[in-house]
């Protein structure tokens, strides 16, 4: 457990949290994707999500090397608790603003398809990126988040409210 801790910069026991909560969303995720692949069997589907498993810790450990240089984190399970922000909040933002266009009155029968999609997209965007401040100053990243956001709205053009 030494190693470990040493290995994700791990000082104090509750950052613990964050190294089992990443595993037990990559797990679930796996288990996820083989049901999709294998559903009969309930042995066949726990040895392909198994193997998913691994497959998907080795390529989020690859992810972390490359992220650990370009992300300027004080410590390796920060790079968690980021991830884990980004998967929280991509969710959420689809909650949150699934019943806001319902009672805006925006649905696919007074719209055309393609408007009705676009509207969807672009108002699970806008609380993304309010819930991506949020989320992350609860997970206590708000500092990355809140220059990542203001990164993304400059490329956005709108500089005006980024400074």
């Amino acid at each position: 457990m030494q190693k470990f801790k040493e290995n994700w910069q791990i000082s104090r026991n509750w950052q613990l949290i964050f190294p089992l909560l990443g595993l037990i969303g990559l797990g679930y995720s796996s288990f996820k994707l083989a049901t999709l692949i294998f559903n009969n069997q309930i042995t066949i589907t726990l040895v392909i999500a198994a193997v998913i498993f691994y497959i998907l810790l080795k390529l989020t450990l690859i992810i972390f090397e490359k992220l650990e240089k370009k992300w300027a984190v004080n410590y390796r399970w920060e790079l968690i608790s980021i991830f884990l922000v980004f998967a929280t909040t991509g969710s959420s933002s689809m909650f949150v603003s699934r019943p806001l266009i319902k009672m805006m009155g925006i649905n696919k029968e007074n719209l055309p398809t393609f408007a009705y999609w676009v509207l969807y997209i672009v108002i699970g965007f806008i609380f993304y990126q309010i819930l991506l401040v949020l989320i992350g100053w609860i997970f206590g990243q708000y500092k990355f988040f809140w220059d990542f956001e203001k990164k993304m709205l400059r490329r956005f053009g709108f500089k005006c409210f980024a400074d």
